[in-house]
């Protein structure tokens, strides 16, 4: 079962990703039911593969707005696994997805500064099993629908 059981689950999950730390007390206070149908239903979202783990987000300054890209590339067909461990290792890179067409990956990469991005770029560029890679940096995140209220640019 990989899917929401009922309403129930929606909003805990909801919770969680406004503030996975949140304790399960109070948690089960602001969906008004027990503690331990909490802990029963975080276990069973857990087990069923629904959360998959739980993550660090990084605070932002506010009047420091990080730089982003959107960067297509194209791998060598039997390079393809390492070439994804190697762009994982690279924490400027938020979203790795593979995609069908021309491309073969799609990034979504993040930097603080303009100067920043384009050493991640070179980076990128010179990974084994590279071809090729087009990128085209974001001028502005008209809406977002991403589960971090406080993100400014959008998940992909």
């Amino acid at each position: 079962m990989r899917d929401f059981k009922d309403d129930l689950d929606r909003r805990l999950v909801a919770l969680l990703q406004s503030n996975a730390r949140m304790a399960t007390s109070e948690i089960a206070r602001k969906l008004k039911v027990a503690r331990s149908t909490v802990q029963e239903r975080i276990s069973r979202l857990e087990t069923c593969g629904l959360i998959s783990g739980y993550t660090v987000l990084l605070s932002r300054t506010p009047e420091i707005e990080a730089v982003h890209a959107l960067v297509m590339i194209a791998v060598e067909q039997q390079q393809v696994r390492e070439t994804i461990k190697r762009l994982e290792t690279l924490p400027e890179i938020r979203t790795c997805l593979t995609v069908s067409g021309e491309f073969d990956l799609f990034l979504r990469v993040e930097a603080p500064r303009l100067e920043d991005l384009d050493e991640v770029l070179d980076e990128i560029a010179a990974i084994p099993g590279v071809r090729r890679s087009r990128s085209s940096i974001v001028l502005a995140s008209k809406f977002d629908r991403g589960n971090d209220v406080e993100r400014s640019v959008p998940i992909i």
